[in-house]
């Protein structure tokens, strides 16, 4: 009774007037600016755009091979990093038909090869979460050039189609920021005819066919670098297994391409080898797609590379060497590509160490072959200039991991096989990077020996060439 009466008491003399609210500040005034038409690669600095950061590529395609024709709905979240008063897409050869940022119109327009400039209908504030679709439509195509790793949407010889390129593929059949520096998720949702099979990144779901036409979903949760989404379509053979860890694993074999299991079925075996070097698997999937074509180029295509007709046992161990070198941890600019390159190269040689070659007298009889080849050792493998990053990765690469193998000595180089992509996993880094990081693992400034080997085009002096166990 007296709680009650106390309580009443306090409740008839307190101040019952609420305190005044107070005004919530205007937001700052805005500043809005176009964002750049490229974002400033060293090698390719047109490639990509700046003003924002995507976040997530949502691509619908139907696509019928009788024809040739592809129409696309594909819808791009982002963050703007700055006041945008226009931003660009990059996209090459498509017709488009409308764009619309938040479901309002957006005025678009074309300029030189591959812009789509859009500006929306009110600028837009830094940080905000903007989404942007395009519809489009028309006939995908292939790169100009016959340079390496230049592809596109290429057709296939059994009247399918497929995509690969490096550094450039994804523009030729959604509107992207086809940089690797803008990683984003990606989820494909894809429409054919009843009787062919898409293949894509990551994990699928069942495909309905309604109409006589098929449409199937693949969903990549993981960051991913525009050039290494894809899509395959064609009469394949489709083969799923799931790797001990739960992980799904899914091969696709073109028409005359199913003598390929023989090497595609050591896939667990080459990861579970690869995860004693790397660490853990770092994708969401894993597989291939065997393409029945005779291109100069396999691909590290997120979680399910593109294997050209030739590929071989050691294609599969290099391109799935990439799923963590290049895959998970992407390269700040295509001028440091021996990240990737390099890496997967050398795990080649890993692969045929662990059958008992001898790596270090592979390494003195590729010396002696090489001898004072001026061509050899002119190729630069880090800012080497647009058109040359891959001249040398394959071949004077692996002698420089080597060579910086046998500097570090074996405990502190297998920390790094597996530190680097833990380090950087999901995202980017660049060559800088990398030296700062071995560097601080050796415990020594190793400036010389990066420099010799690896922005040099000359021999190394003998004691970057011979170092450690390689002076005996």
């Amino acid at each position: 009774m007296l709680a009650l009466i106390a309580v009443t008491i306090i409740g008839c003399s307190a101040d019952t007037q609420a305190p005044p609210m107070l005004a919530k500040p205007p937001p700052a005034p805005m500043d809005p600016k176009p964002g750049a038409p490229g974002a400033g690669d060293e090698a390719y600095p047109n490639d990509g755009n700046g003003g924002y950061d995507a976040l997530d590529y949502q691509v619908g395609i139907g696509f019928d091979p009788a024809t040739s024709h592809l129409d696309g709905d594909t819808t791009v979240t982002a963050r703007a990093t700055q006041d945008l008063s226009r931003f660009n897409l990059d996209l090459r050869g498509l017709e488009v038909a409308s764009v619309q940022i938040d479901d309002k119109p957006a005025q678009f327009a074309r300029e030189g090869e591959f812009e789509l400039v859009i500006t929306p209908a009110e600028p837009i504030r830094s940080g905000t979460v903007y989404r942007t679709r395009v519809i489009y439509s028309g006939k995908p195509t292939q790169a100009a050039t016959a340079a390496l790793g230049d592809g596109g949407w290429l057709k296939s010889t059994s009247g399918g189609a497929y995509v690969v390129g490096e550094p450039h593929s994804a523009a030729f059949w959604y509107p992207v920021n086809e940089t690797p520096l803008d990683k984003a998720t990606f989820r494909l949702t894809a429409r054919v005819p009843d009787g062919w099979t898409v293949i894509s990144n990551g994990r699928d779901t069942p495909p309905k066919s309604v109409g006589g036409w098929s449409t199937t979903t693949w969903t990549e949760p993981n960051p991913i670098a525009s050039y290494l989404t894809t899509i395959a379509v064609d009469k394949f053979t489709v083969d799923r297994a799931t790797l001990p860890d739960g992980t799904p694993v899914i091969n696709a074999y073109a028409p005359g391409t199913e003598s390929k299991r023989d090497i595609e079925n050591k896939l667990p075996e080459v990861l579970d080898f690869l995860k004693t070097k790397f660490g853990a698997y770092p994708q969401s999937a894993a597989g291939g797609i065997f393409v029945n074509e005779d291109i100069h180029f396999s691909l590290e295509t997120q979680t399910r590379p593109t294997y050209a007709k030739w590929a071989d046992l050691g294609t599969i161990v290099h391109e799935n060497a990439h799923q963590w070198f290049g895959d998970t941890v992407s390269v700040r600019s295509w001028s440091d590509v021996c990240l990737n390159e390099c890496f997967a190269s050398y795990a080649q040689w890993l692969w045929q160490e662990r059958s008992g070659d001898d790596l270090d007298a592979r390494y003195r009889a590729a010396l002696e072959i090489t001898g004072k080849s001026a061509e050899f050792w002119s190729h630069r493998l880090t800012g080497a200039g647009t058109g040359h990053e891959f001249e040398g990765v394959y071949d004077k690469g692996i002698l420089a991991m080597h060579a910086l193998r046998r500097k570090l000595g074996e405990d502190v180089f297998n920390r790094l096989l597996t530190g680097w992509p833990q380090q950087f996993k999901n995202g980017n880094a660049s060559w800088n990077d990398f030296e700062l990081f071995t560097s601080n693992l050796a415990g020594t400034k190793l400036n010389t020996f990066f420099d010799t080997w690896f922005h040099s085009d000359k021999v190394p002096a003998d004691a970057d060439l011979y170092p450690g166990k390689l002076r005996g």
